[in-house]
């Protein structure tokens, strides 16, 4: 029986197997940030214990920092407090920092590739469960809790469970206006907000061939919110063009000898998975969430379901939904209007979102009802976006141009919803009060935020006359 990429990858790093079925795996790469790394820290100085490998170990400022202007103070003492932590914990442990002044700062799961620290073959841990999105470049990459942290930060190990294995063959052509956020959406609304607990998830076929490693990530980042433990893709060419001039990419020789192994990070014909599901999306709409999971999701041109449409078992669930979002059962997506846009996310916060955006923004203007934001992934991703006055595409249109940071994804600074405002949003979850207590989140792709936003209300963006931005040249290198 032949062996998955994520089984090649496990097996390449395991060290020991207990009884109980417990394994223990090395580590290739850790981030750790302000919120969950400060217990771990602490717990190692009460040891007395060092960090095993601190060339290995990358801290990365995003949960908490302020995306206006540095001028500014942290409004937040708890955030401040959180920061300087990091900074102080990164100094006196031997890490590297990617803070506040870092020109290399941004969100974990957006900075990790773009400067060729994940890489193909690799394992990879963060304390944040969108780990997963690293899985895109063909990385065994896994989200981590407080004790973990800590036991990797002291052992360059990790215990673990070996996940089960579903693959996920997704085929089709895109049509226009649509994005790999609606297949994310969709996919997971066909599954179920827990479908794939308990696996990780490997997704082929040809609209993830087709696809751009940017997005390729924003599936591998919405795994979780299907339940999946983690997800991973095999990395092909246009892994390796997106890597290649990273900055801590491997070089020369080296890089030649890295090629060579990640050429060889296929999946066997012959490997078997414990699930497997194929979906054809050449017929997918855009999708916008209705209710407070991901899998409450709705075609644009359709309806909020009715009472009717769940299991007597499922209905308490609805009516809940539908008192928090405010909600009429029966109402068309089309009805429902926003308070909020938000476009950014580790979800969304790539280059390449920014531009689908900014072709709908294009010569329009916000709405007068709208309170509309653009926060980069990263401070790269907003260089290289101002390089090409994507940023002057949005200032025009009425859009706050911010700096990087995960902002109003999880509202744990001050970019947040007030009570019971409505938000368009491209992050990655519709939880209760995930973007402010009582806020109101609509998960769509950037292009459907952005019609949203100039609209005051969820429109078809097929009906809008994307703007062509060739003629935007970038004068800057990629990773710049």
């Amino acid at each position: 029986m032949g062996s998955s990429v994520f089984s090649k990858v496990w097996n390449r790093h395991l060290l020991a197997e207990t009884p109980e079925g417990l394994s223990l795996l090395y580590v290739d790469r850790h981030f750790v940030h302000e919120v969950t790394s400060p217990v771990a820290f602490a717990s190692l100085r009460a040891s007395g214990r060092g960090v095993r490998r601190p060339d290995l170990t990358f801290a990365v400022m995003d949960h908490n920092v302020p995306t206006r202007e540095r001028t500014l103070d942290v409004a937040d003492p708890l955030s401040e407090k959180q920061m300087q932590a990091l900074v102080s914990n990164a100094s006196d442990f031997g890490i590297e920092c990617f803070g506040l002044e870092s020109p290399c700062r941004g969100i974990s799961h957006v900075i990790g590739p773009e400067l060729g620290l994940t890489l193909p073959g690799s394992t990879l841990v963060c304390g944040d469960s969108h780990t997963a999105t690293h899985g895109a470049l063909g990385a065994l990459a896994l989200g981590i809790g407080t004790s973990e942290c800590e036991h990797v930060l002291a052992t360059q190990t990790l215990w673990l469970r070996k996940p089960k294995e579903m693959r996920i063959k997704i085929n089709g052509t895109l049509a226009r206006g649509v994005t790999m956020k609606d297949v994310a959406l969709w996919t997971i609304r066909k599954m179920g907000a827990g479908g794939a607990i308990g696996h990780a998830i490997e997704y082929s076929g040809e609209t993830i061939s087709n696809a751009s490693l940017e997005e390729r990530m924003t599936i591998a980042n919405m795994s979780v919110e299907g339940g999946a433990r983690t997800a991973i893709m095999q990395p092909d060419e246009e892994t390796y063009d997106y890597l290649k001039d990273g900055p801590y990419a491997p070089k020369g020789e080296q890089w030649e000898s890295a090629l060579g192994y990640w050429q060889d990070l296929t999946s066997d014909p012959d490997a078997e998975y414990d699930r497997s599901l194929e979906f054809d999306v050449g017929g997918l709409e855009p999708q916008v969430t209705w209710g407070t999971n991901p899998a409450m999701t709705a075609g644009v041109t359709e309806r909020v379901p009715t009472a009717e449409a769940y299991p007597e078992k499922e209905r308490a669930a609805f009516e809940r939904a539908m008192d928090y979002m405010g909600l009429r059962p029966g109402m068309a997506i089309t009805d429902i209007g926003v308070d909020v846009v938000f476009i950014g996310s580790c979800t969304n916060g790539r280059l390449s979102d920014l531009v689908e955006a900014a072709r709908v923004a294009k010569g329009g203007s916000v709405s007068s009802k709208v309170r509309a934001m653009v926060v980069p992934g990263s401070q790269a991703v907003k260089r290289r976006a101002e390089n090409l006055g994507i940023d002057e595409v949005f200032r025009n249109a009425g859009f706050e141009w911010r700096d990087s940071g995960c902002s109003m994804c999880l509202a744990m600074n001050e970019d947040r919803l007030e009570p019971g405002e409505r938000c368009a949003s491209t992050s990655n979850r519709n939880f209760e009060n995930r973007q402010g207590q009582g806020g109101r989140t609509h998960l769509v792709s950037p292009p459907m935020a952005a019609a949203a936003a100039l609209e005051g209300r969820f429109v078809d963006v097929r009906d809008f006359a994307l703007a062509d931005l060739s003629g935007f040249t970038e004068r800057e290198t990629p990773h710049g």
